[in-house]
């Protein structure tokens, strides 16, 4: 099945991992999920296994210590798979950047496909970025 096909036919489903965040954007990705902007009206729904889930949606800096469980979620998923990196910490590591148990991002440990800026991503960017990613899927 084309990644197109694939596009039109399901509904994508997203799984969260918060990498070691403040909880600030893991708040904001949670307001995407209410009412008031509801993220699941494009059909993308919250799932608690990475086995169901087609979108990994990362927030906080990526430590030593998280880097292998994130690559484990990470390979459990189905292909085809995609990653979202929501806010500064996940997207370049924001004020944790050079240290010395980090790395400067998702993407310097699994491939990403969208990046939400923002201290804390506000969830209508979040919003805005999961729309992006379906668009250029096709949905």
């Amino acid at each position: 099945m084309g990644l197109i096909t694939w596009a039109r036919t399901r509904s994508p489903w997203l799984i969260h991992f918060n990498a070691s965040s403040c909880n600030g954007c893991d708040i904001e990705v949670l307001a995407a999920l209410m009412p008031r902007f509801d993220v699941e009206r494009f059909g993308a729904i919250l799932r608690g296994s990475p086995r169901h889930a087609d979108v990994l949606v990362v927030t906080g800096s990526i430590s030593m210590q998280v880097k292998d469980r994130l690559i484990r979620v990470y390979e459990q998923m189905p292909e085809p798979k995609f990653v979202v990196a929501v806010g500064a910490c996940a997207c370049g590591a924001g004020v944790f950047q050079k240290c010395y148990n980090t790395h400067d991002g998702v993407d310097k440990v699994i491939p990403v496909d969208a990046y939400i800026p923002g201290c804390a991503a506000r969830p209508d960017a979040i919003l805005d970025g999961v729309v992006k990613l379906l668009k250029k899927l096709g949905y």
